[in-house]
C-alpha cells in the first residue's frame, strides 16, 4: 500500500518535473547562446541552458523510481 502510495507520487512528480523541463529548457534548445543563456524579449525572461540538465534529472530519477515501486508491487 505504502509502496503504490510512493511510487504514484513519484509519477506525479516526474510528471509536473517533465513540465518544467519542457517549459525552462525544451521549448528554448535553439536559442541558446555560446554563454548558456537565451532572453525572451516578451516574457523579459533568460533561460538558462543548465535548467535542461537539472529539470531533466529529477524527471528520470522520479519516473525511475516509480517504474521500479510500482513493478516490484505487481510481481509480488
Amino acid at each position: 500500500m505504502i509502496r503504490s502510495a510512493v511510487g504514484w507520487l513519484c509519477a506525479g512528480l516526474g510528471c509536473l518535473f517533465g513540465l518544467a523541463f519542457y517549459e525552462r529548457y525544451w521549448r528554448w534548445r535553439d536559442c541558446f547562446n555560446e554563454l548558456g543563456r537565451c532572453y525572451d524579449s516578451k516574457s523579459r525572461e533568460v533561460f538558462l541552458e543548465q535548467a535542461g540538465i537539472a529539470w531533466g534529472s529529477l524527471t528520470v530519477i522520479c519516473f525511475t523510481i516509480a517504474v521500479v515501486l510500482l513493478v516490484l508491487i505487481r510481481r509480488r
